[in-house]
C-alpha cells in the first residue's frame, strides 16, 4: 500500500475530518484544501494508538482568490464557511485566502513572505516537510493529496526543518508536537 493510500485510509475514518472536506467541497470555494494539523495529526494518532481526533484544535481552510485582496473580502468568505457549520465545527474551522498571506506573515510571525500563485504553494513553506500536506475532495468523493515534499517523513514521524526555510518558529513547533506525541523524533 502507497503512503498516499494509507493517508486517505486514515483520514476517511475520521467523521468530523470528511465532514469538513464535504461541507467545503460543496461551498466551492476557490482552489480551497484543507492542511497542517487536521490532517498530520490524524496520522500520529493513528500511527501511535491515539484516537484518530486526539489533539484536533482546528482544520486549517486554505482558498486561493487574487481578485479582491482585502480582509473584507476574505472575511465574507470566513463567515459564509462558518454559516455552513454548527458548533463545535463552527469554532474550528480557520479559513484563510493564501492570495493575501504575504499581506500579514511577517507582521505576525516575524519572517518576510513573498505571494503565493495558489493554495497548494504554500505548503512548500511550512516549518516542517511533515506539516506540508494537504488535501482536496471532489465531486465523487476522491480525494486528492497534496505533499512537496512527499510523505515519509509524516509516516516516519520525524520532524525535520523546511530545506527551503529556515524559520526561527521550528523549535516551537516541534516541542509543541513532542509534549503531545513523546514518539516522534526531532531532527534539528
Amino acid at each position: 500500500m502507497t503512503l498516499e493510500a494509507r493517508l486517505e485510509g486514515i483520514l476517511r475514518r475520521s467523521q468530523p475530518l470528511m465532514h469538513v472536506l464535504r461541507t467545503l467541497r460543496d461551498l466551492d470555494l476557490p482552489d480551497w484544501m484543507i492542511f497542517s494539523g487536521a490532517l498530520y495529526q490524524r496520522v500520529f494518532n493513528d500511527l501511535t494508538g491515539r484516537p484518530l481526533d486526539y489533539g484536533i484544535k482546528d482544520y486549517d481552510v486554505a482558498y486561493y482568490d487574487a481578485s479582491d485582496l482585502s480582509y473584507d473580502a476574505e472575511d465574507v468568505v470566513i463567515r459564509r464557511v462558518a454559516a455552513a457549520f454548527e458548533p463545535p465545527l463552527r469554532d474550528m474551522v480557520e479559513v484563510r485566502n493564501q492570495a493575501r498571506v504575504h499581506i500579514w506573515f511577517e507582521g505576525h510571525f516575524g519572517e518576510p513572505y513573498e505571494p503565493l500563485a495558489c493554495s497548494a504553494q504554500a505548503l512548500e513553506r511550512f516549518v516542517s516537510p511533515a506539516h506540508a500536506v494537504a488535501v482536496r475532495l471532489g465531486g465523487g468523493d476522491e480525494m486528492t493529496i497534496h505533499a512537496p515534499f512527499g510523505l515519509e517523513d509524516l509516516f516516519a514521524m520525524r520532524l525535520r526543518r523546511n530545506p527551503n526555510r529556515n524559520s526561527a518558529n521550528f523549535a516551537k513547533v516541534a516541542a509543541g508536537a513532542k509534549a503531545r506525541w513523546p514518539e516522534i523524533e526531532v531532527l534539528g
